[in-house]
């Protein structure tokens, strides 16, 4: 390991007094000094015009370096400070603590457009101190054609914050992150430039420091221990979905302060949230889909503690900043203990103890080789990509190309990104545009990154099982080599947390998880440039076409229902008594304009017999008219699963057919028709059905399915 004392000199001492001066508004008290390690890294920024990563813990105050720096770069004259920042959340909080120490910060970013003049001309007349980004706003045409090069001409200290993210061996690879070094290489050679992470092993130090070295510049790295003496960490295995919901629904209420709660996916953490709220609990779910004002809502309820957690996924993360978060708990694991310890980090910055307990479920695994799927480039789809560029000779938007290559809109716009950094493409105004760069898919790198994610994987599942200090596990998978026995967590003292669950509770968390029932909202508008793939459809879906609202059992992701339909999902067996009486409240509970009649089944593939007994055995129970199964046509649907929206619905087009004998029931049917089918994940099998029903003659047409994936 590092220590500040063998890579940094120790500061003169007029900066030093500056120095101290510009920390105590900062951190508001008079008698404040700095940390081992802070003041040095400071002078080594300003006196030197250094080039410095920080691998620190959280709480150990990187922030207060460069703000300090800033105040003293701004006093001789410098520029503002750049720092590029990966979040809103974070930006935020280094906005307010900016001001605490009367440092002007102010921010570009896709929630405030409407504020970029005003920064603009505030930028202009040199009346800021310090501009925060995201990386992916150096990307963007406007910022970058208007205002990059005038700051990097300009800037007085650069900032890299969460610098981890740099490195695609990092748990939190963000490829835009790989823009930094176009934006180093066009630094005067004296301005500093600061990374800071607390979440880097080796291997990603290795990788961040290459990408700060442009122009032969040296990397002071400084590497802190990165044990956490306030947290209390603890483990409980082998529970069951019930129990593990049970045990919050306990004994949330005794977990010191106020806290997260977070989950892998987005409905867990709906459904979790949904769960407490109903037992009295004062939570509220923060995720993907939180609306961005509601977001900085509920971290301000959480700041104040007028919440007792906030149930999240990691889009509660990086640099949500209360320092006395007094717990996290995982019901769920991350990927990594890397990762983990990053989010468990959270917590305990300003207090005795904090309490970080993790209730790992089965399906974690499957959940991690999902996200681990999503995240890697594919060489046969970038070459698709490059083509399509190529061949168009002009600008492509991304649902444009979306009609010329299958690739689904997440993956696409992570592909576009790759490819984007490596020079191969670019983004201008209207889209995306090939720059004729050669450009090799890098196997071998990727191979070794999916391997080294696979191995955090497992570590994470050996830091389940271990019964030795946790603490110094996650100091271990960091490469910090001052590991020692914490002699708090439950590997070092035994279990610190209750371990019961009531009966009772167990109860009210089983009913919970067996409640069913998701909305499925029906496609109203085709993909544009549909015409390219030779379907002639485009716009709004016709009215006398459409899907009713549906409903599906379950997500597959869903902490109840969702992990059972996963066994039921795994071979085609027919339709169990238990799954046919799990669809029965389902039905009673939609709320439909006219009750079904009727029940046509779909054609499905991987579970025939699964689909037909469903659809006869609701047909039964229900008294409805059994109309049999729609015929598939040309083989059946094509494409793989992952596909795009406008490739999915090319891939069953005209496939799903209205045969004779269906047709002749459908003529004088008197009522709306119950559409069964197994999973559901972009909707358009259904939506095709459900449009040749209605034009067969069928009313209404209301699909009902086990699962929806994704």
């Amino acid at each position: 390991m590092t220590t500040p004392a063998q890579v940094l000199a120790p500061p003169s001492p007029e900066v030093a007094d500056r120095a101290r001066t510009a920390l105590r508004p900062l951190v508001g008290r008079d008698d404040v000094d700095f940390r081992d390690g802070q003041l040095e890294a400071v002078s080594a920024l300003v006196e030197h015009r250094s080039r410095v990563l920080v691998v620190q813990r959280t709480g150990w105050g990187k922030s207060a370096v460069y703000f300090v720096a800033t105040a003293l770069r701004r006093a001789e004259g410098a520029g503002p400070t750049v720092i590029i920042s990966p979040l809103l959340a974070l930006m935020r909080d280094q906005i307010a603590a900016a001001g605490r120490a009367g440092i002007r910060a102010v921010t570009m970013n896709s929630a405030n457009a409407q504020d970029w003049d005003e920064v603009r001309a505030a930028l202009a007349e040199d009346a800021v101190d310090v501009l925060l980004v995201s990386p992916e706003r150096l990307n963007n045409p406007r910022f970058r054609d208007e205002q990059l090069r005038d700051l990097a001409r300009r800037c007085g200290l650069l900032v890299v914050d969460e610098a981890h993210c740099v490195s695609d061996w990092g748990h939190d690879f963000r490829p835009d992150y790989r823009r930094i070094r176009d934006l180093l290489d066009g630094l005067p050679a004296d301005v500093p430039v600061l990374a800071t992470t607390a979440t880097a092993n080796a291997r990603v130090v290795h990788d961040v420091e290459e990408q700060l070295s442009t122009g032969g510049r040296p990397v002071l790295t400084v590497r802190g221990g990165l044990a956490r003496d306030s947290l209390r960490l603890g483990v409980l295995r082998s529970m069951s979905p019930e129990q593990r919901l049970g045990w919050l629904l306990a004994h949330l209420g005794e977990l010191p302060g106020s806290g997260i709660v977070y989950a892998l996916t987005v409905s867990a953490a709906e459904d979790v949230a949904a769960s407490l709220r109903e037992a009295g609990h004062a939570v509220a779910p923060y995720t993907g889909r939180t609306d961005p004002a509601d977001r900085e809502r509920l971290e301000e309820a959480l700041r104040h503690n007028e919440v007792k957690a906030l149930v999240a996924t990691s889009a509660l993360g990086m640099g949500f900043d209360k320092p006395d978060l007094g717990f996290v708990v995982h019901l769920g694991a991350p990927s990594s203990p890397v990762a983990y310890y990053q989010q468990v980090g959270r917590a305990g910055r300003a207090t005795d103890r904090a309490d970080v307990l993790l209730l790992p479920g089965p399906e974690d695994r499957d959940i991690w080789r999902y996200f681990a799927s999503v995240s890697m480039p594919r060489e046969e789809q970038a070459a698709a990509v490059l083509t399509a560029l190529a061949e168009a000779g002009r600008p492509l938007s991304t649902a444009a190309l979306e009609t010329i290559v299958d690739v689904r809109r997440t993956r696409l716009e992570l592909l576009l990104k790759v490819l984007d950094v490596d020079g191969a493409v670019q983004r201008v105004s209207g889209g995306w545009a090939s720059t004729g760069v050669p450009w090799t898919y890098d196997a071998e790198r990727y191979d070794r990154v999916a391997a080294a994610r696979q191995d955090e994987q497992q570590l994470m599942a050996d830091y389940e099982r271990t019964d030795a200090c946790r603490m110094a596990f996650l100091q271990e998978c960091l490469d910090d080599d001052s590991a020692v026995p914490c002699g708090r967590c439950d590997g070092c003292a035994g279990p610190w947390y209750p371990t019961d669950v009531p009966d009772t509770v167990v109860g009210a968390a089983r009913e919970r998880l067996r409640k069913v029932g998701t909305v499925i909202d029906p496609r109203a508008q085709w993909p544009s440039g549909m015409d390219r793939l030779g379907v002639p459809v485009k716009g709004r879906i016709a009215a006398d076409e459409q899907l009713e609202p549906g409903r599906a059992l379950a997500r597959l992701s869903d902490l109840g229902w969702g992990q059972r339909l996963r066994e039921v999902l795994r071979e085609d067996a027919p339709a169990s008594p238990e799954l046919l009486r799990a669809c029965v409240p389902v039905l009673a509970e939609w709320g439909w304009a006219q009750r079904p009649v009727a029940v046509v089944a779909m054609p499905s593939r991987s579970h025939p017999q699964l689909v037909r007994s469903l659809a006869a055995g609701l047909a039964q129970m229900g008294r409805l008219r059994d109309l049999g199964t729609l015929d598939l046509a040309h083989g059946g649907p094509t494409g793989e699963m992952g596909g795009n929206s406008a490739y999915r619905l090319a891939g069953v087009w005209d496939r799903l057919v209205v045969g004779p004998d269906l047709a002749a029931q459908l003529a004088d049917c008197p009522g709306p028709v119950l559409l069964v089918d197994d999973v559901v994940s972009s909707r358009w099998s259904l939506t095709v059905a459900g449009r040749a029903l209605r034009q067969a003659g069928a009313p209404a047409v209301l699909p009902l399915v086990l699962a929806i994936d994704g």
